[in-house]
């Protein structure tokens, strides 16, 4: 099997993971899935696999549930992370967690209720390896499972970068001046194919694969499964200034969530959130 970008493993090792979610557009990130997760799981104590599930931020709120929950991801440092969290989660485990390839899980068939797959379908650059993935989750998947499947988007990756341009001395503000960082973005609008190898093109994210919500409900498709619903988790919420302390303010908090929630599932702005989230069964 082919690998992921070895830059992209070595960020995830240097734990770059650890409170991705707890702020600015994480949050929202965060909250939104949530939600949706709570409105379409099967309830507790149903059988949870988090394959890609990073350190273990939605492993543990649903162990803490009720849930068993079994956490899976191919970065060493992320499981052993995962070990913290108990501490914010009293009288709560994971029944399981353990480093392993989300195209090559060592469980029987037919076992899990729900599986979380939150970061394969991005991290693994190859069509063919991706299906892979989503072979396994239909492998692992009762009948009647459902699975809950993360992509990004190329247009909030290249939005991101029209919001940064020029407005302070940092390496991504000045990104857009760059004709092979431009090219990078064409590229990835055309076929996903987001190629910043050892990130020498562009801070943050490595190599990777971005998905439109048609090319998401295609993959799926195409792994044996029929898409409910696809959801731009972020909507638009994630452009407001002072995010962070938007989120963190209950009152304009709830209101930014209405905006992400008014926004969810609209096909001519979808894009614009930089996650998606898709519902599935098997086909």
């Amino acid at each position: 099997m082919k690998t992921i970008d070895p830059t992209v493993l070595a960020g995830y090792n240097a734990g770059i993971e650890r409170d991705r979610l707890r702020t600015g557009m994480g949050l929202i990130e965060f909250e939104r899935t949530k939600e949706i997760l709570t409105e379409h799981l099967p309830k507790p104590p149903a059988v949870i696999y988090d394959i890609g599930g990073g350190y273990g931020e939605y492993a543990w709120w649903l162990a803490s549930l009720g849930y068993e929950v079994h956490l899976f991801d191919l970065s060493e440092t992320n499981i052993a992370m995962s070990r913290e969290l108990a501490a914010e989660y009293p009288h709560t485990a994971l029944a399981s967690s353990m480093v392993c390839d989300a195209r090559m899980i060592p469980r029987e068939c037919k076992i899990a209720d729900a599986i979380l797959l939150m970061g394969p379908l991005y991290s693994i650059t190859d069509y063919k390896e991706r299906l892979l993935a989503l072979k396994e989750c239909y492998r692992l998947l009762k009948d009647d499972g459902i699975l809950f499947s993360a992509a990004i988007t190329p247009y909030g990756a290249l939005i991101a970068r029209i919001t940064a341009y020029r407005a302070s001395d940092s390496r991504k503000s000045f990104e857009l001046d760059d004709p092979a960082v431009l090219a990078m973005m064409e590229r990835a609008l055309s076929d996903g194919c987001y190629e910043n190898p050892e990130r020498k093109l562009s801070a943050g994210l490595g190599s990777s694969h971005m998905h439109t919500a048609k090319a998401l409900r295609e993959e799926l498709s195409a792994g044996g499964f029929k898409t409910l619903s696809v959801h731009g988790v972020m909507g638009g919420a994630w452009l407001a200034p002072n995010l962070h302390a938007l989120m963190t303010t209950p009152d304009t908090k709830e209101t930014l969530m209405k905006t992400v929630r008014l926004l969810d599932t609209h096909e001519e702005i979808i894009g614009l959130s930089g996650h998606l989230l898709a519902i599935s069964k098997k086909g």
